[in-house]
């Protein structure tokens, strides 16, 4: 189950009151991309695409956490029936469904961090999984990034990019691309599309 797309916005603009960041931006960037490519794809809902790009990081609204976010966006979208958003969430941050190339710092609870393990080991990762991780390595809070300027900047930050996870990405770009027959850049409209807070 899934909010609206209202419902969704919302929910990010009532989140962002609470932990105020450029997260919000990159989540409306995130959304944006989705829905450009899932209109391009056939089998893919731009409707569903746009409000899991804007809700994966929906966690963020409870305080500035690491691998807590993924957590606490769960845990929050299961409590309000979104079980869709809810497993976007959960697999945002986890391209191979594992916890060992997580970047950032595990500041779970030993609860928290076995629920996380425990549902990625029950989830079956879908298009939606793939296009939403695809497009949170493109997604920028100020607008959308090239991929690999992106994935370099993180690991200047953390100081370190998981070499499985940076090809998954890459993976993901070819996959969509071939889905589309378009190159994803022009698709997500890179050189125009700005993020507007509509609150």
């Amino acid at each position: 189950m899934l909010p609206t797309r209202e419902q969704a916005e919302k929910l990010l603009q009532e989140a962002e009151k609470c932990n105020p960041g450029p997260w919000g931006d990159h989540s409306r960037t995130a959304a944006h991309c989705a829905e450009k490519i899932a209109l391009e794809c056939k089998d893919l809902d731009p409707d569903k695409a746009y409000i899991l790009g804007l809700l994966h990081d929906i966690g963020r609204k409870f305080g500035v956490r690491h691998l807590g976010h993924v957590s606490d966006g769960y845990t929050y979208m299961m409590s309000l029936g979104y079980d869709e958003a809810a497993k976007i969430c959960l697999t945002h941050s986890f391209h191979n469904q594992t916890t060992d190339d997580y970047i950032g710092k595990f500041d779970t609870t030993e609860e928290e961090l076995k629920m996380i393990r425990d549902a990625l080991e029950r989830v079956t990762m879908d298009d939606y999984d793939r296009l939403i991780q695809l497009c949170d390595s493109l997604a920028g809070a100020e607008g959308v990034l090239d991929m690999e300027t992106r994935m370099a900047d993180v690991k200047r930050r953390y100081g370190f990019y998981p070499q499985d996870k940076w090809d998954k990405n890459l993976e993901f770009k070819h996959y969509f691309e071939e889905k589309m027959g378009k190159d994803i850049y022009a698709v997500v409209e890179k050189e125009s599309f700005r993020p507007r807070q509509n609150v």
